[in-house]
């Protein structure tokens, strides 16, 4: 009975849903490591007075996990979970992460230490791309018409109204 309880495992629900877990070999940042926020926090600090008094500022590290979840994921700004913070505090500091040009730096730096430790070889680079035409668009594309149907003029009438 004492191992039953000692052992976590066994207590669990069965039916508790668990947060999905990533597979080790999966590339993919959902959330900033120790050693990646080390080199980007200094470059998302903000220096800027506060407009008016208020509640404390959040965390830098939370909001910019937000960021990467709404990369990462392709949602909408409303849809980001509550656990970053407010849809509109993670929004707000990403627009002005923007502003300070703070995006461009960080790829700066990160892109010069990938350098140093894999090496770029940028003699030769490509890009891709799709360029179709709008299909309703004003040139060439379909048109809907412009008929107008005649509306009957309205007025009194002489018979009588069934309401009275």
């Amino acid at each position: 009975m004492t191992a039953l309880l000692a052992d976590p495992i066994t207590l669990a629900d069965p039916v508790a849903p668990t947060a999905p877990v990533a597979p080790k070999d999966d590339p993919t940042i959902w959330r900033v490591d120790d050693t990646l926020w080390h080199s980007l926090a200094p470059l998302l600090v903000v220096h800027k007075p506060r407009a008016k008094p208020g509640r404390p500022r959040l965390d830098d590290r939370a909001l910019f996990d937000g960021v990467l979840w709404v990369l990462r994921t392709g949602a909408q700004w409303a849809a980001v979970p509550r656990e970053f913070g407010a849809k509109s505090t993670v929004h707000a500091r990403f627009q002005t992460w923007v502003e300070m040009g703070a995006f461009a730096t960080a790829w700066t730096l990160l892109l010069a230490e990938y350098d140093e430790w894999v090496g770029l070889d940028l003699r030769w680079q490509s890009a891709d791309g799709c360029l179709v035409k709008a299909p309703l668009g004003k040139k060439g594309g379909l048109e809907r018409p412009n008929v107008r149907a005649v509306t009957p003029p309205t007025g009194a009438s002489a018979a009588p109204s069934a309401t009275c």
